[in-house]
């Protein structure tokens, strides 16, 4: 078995921290910080590629005077394995001595590497990583680090955080703001909030990532031999998001032999946070995991970039992005269907508490549609309150003892409610 020297780790270790020191720490992310840096537990930030986990490290590495780092995301480090982390200790151990923080970058990559960080963090170290694959590090933590760890979630910049990218202040919103606000909102609808897109805005790197996670995170790693197929399913779901569907629909209109096939690639595009699927909600568990789901994709520039347009996107991405907004803000959602729809349920111990429509624009055309659809899962769950989310209207309703609220997208993005 090939083992990397310590020469060449201390090399490669050396290179690394002054690569990532010289990062830009960026705009601060809407994490607890503080409550992070503070807890004893192993930190684990998951997310997909590129969606700045990288640069929330750096931020986080800013709270010490000093601290180890390593990136396992690096052509150098392919072969290393778990007999390597020994060798690596002693490295960090001589480079930086009595020093027991440690950042460590896509720790997936190296098989078997809980019980390295259980052993280190038994040992006193502060240990935070990142990783790109849920059911991956779920299922390690899940294993070997139970009670030891607390899981962060970053998405693709929120609104609020691209504004504050944009340097566009909320807290004064003058007629000169809003109109900035509003044009930086349909670039953020279209182009979506991936940090370096924010910086260049090429599609082709957004295409980049969506090819990098299919063949590196998903087919490389699963060993999918079904290539074509899998990579049209990708393209059909991105394309179609926000959509009900069930896995036999999918098999069908897609020509593929096994419901078993897609539902397993599906959950692939799943733990590489490409798809978010939600399911229709019920009392019944068992109701809720065969009836109609749907799925959205991480992240509304992601999915312009790689999917067929349509003339009815934007009422799709609009409700694409306050999903991930309900995501990001930890709530439990699920879709509500019975005669009517509603596209959003949240739920809080075992309650559902809010009931969301999103619609780009209310019409005489749509609106029995719409609010009868969100009152029949106010109904339904008990709800006084209901919410409309659209593109630019803001009113207040009241209808057979329901209260409905009107608001522009944008405005509940930058909210905290």
């Amino acid at each position: 078995m090939y083992m990397i020297s310590a020469s060449q780790l201390e090399e490669l270790v050396h290179t690394q921290k002054e690569t990532f020191l010289a990062k830009d720490p960026g705009i601060p992310r809407e994490i607890a910080a503080e409550r992070m840096s503070r807890t004893n537990a192993i930190i684990v930030i998951t997310g997909i590629r590129r969606c700045g986990k990288s640069t929330l490290l750096r931020q986080l590495s800013q709270r010490y005077e000093d601290f180890l780092y390593i990136n396992f995301d690096d052509d150098r480090l392919m072969d290393f394995t778990v007999a390597d982390f020994p060798t690596l200790m002693l490295v960090f151990e001589k480079t930086s001595p009595g020093v027991k923080t440690l950042f460590i970058d896509e720790i997936q990559t190296v098989t078997g590497w809980e019980r390295f960080i259980r052993r280190i963090h038994d040992e006193g170290y502060k240990v935070f990583l990142t990783g790109s694959n849920a059911n991956l590090l779920s299922q390690e933590l899940g294993t070997r680090l139970t009670g030891r760890h607390t899981t962060i979630t970053l998405f693709p910049f929120s609104f609020a955080e691209v504004l504050q990218f944009r340097a566009i202040r909320t807290d004064r919103i003058t007629a000169k703001s809003r109109a900035a606000i509003l044009a930086e909102f349909d670039r953020y609808l279209a182009g979506g909030g991936f940090p370096d897109y924010l910086k260049s805005g090429d599609p082709e790197y957004l295409k980049r990532i969506w090819d990098d996670i299919l063949y590196r995170d998903i087919v490389s790693r699963f060993g999918i031999r079904e290539v074509k197929g899998f990579r049209q399913l990708a393209h059909y779901l991105i394309t179609n998001t926000a959509n009900p569907a069930t896995y036999n629909a999918l098999k069908n209109t897609l020509g593929f032999k096994s419901v078993v096939s897609v539902r397993d690639y599906v959950g692939f595009l799943e733990q590489a946070y490409l798809i978010i699927e939600i399911f229709r909600h019920d009392f019944s568990l068992k109701k809720q995991h065969v009836s109609d789901k749907k799925l959205y994709c991480i992240d509304t520039g992601l999915r312009n970039a790689v999917a067929f347009r349509f003339s009815d996107d934007k009422g799709r991405l609009l409700e694409n992005l306050v999903l991930i907004e309900l995501l990001r803000r930890n709530k439990s959602v699920y879709f509500f269907k019975s005669s009517r729809e509603c596209d959003f349920v949240t739920e809080e111990r075992g309650k559902i508490t809010g009931a969301i429509q999103v619609c780009y624009e209310l019409t005489q055309e749509n609106r029995d549609r719409e609010l009868g659809g969100l009152m029949a899962a106010m109904q339904v769950h008990g709800l006084k309150e209901g919410l409309i989310l659209t593109c630019l209207q803001e009113e207040t309703l009241t209808q057979d003892g329901f209260m409905i609220r009107v608001l522009p997208a944008w405005k509940w993005l930058i909210s905290q409610s």
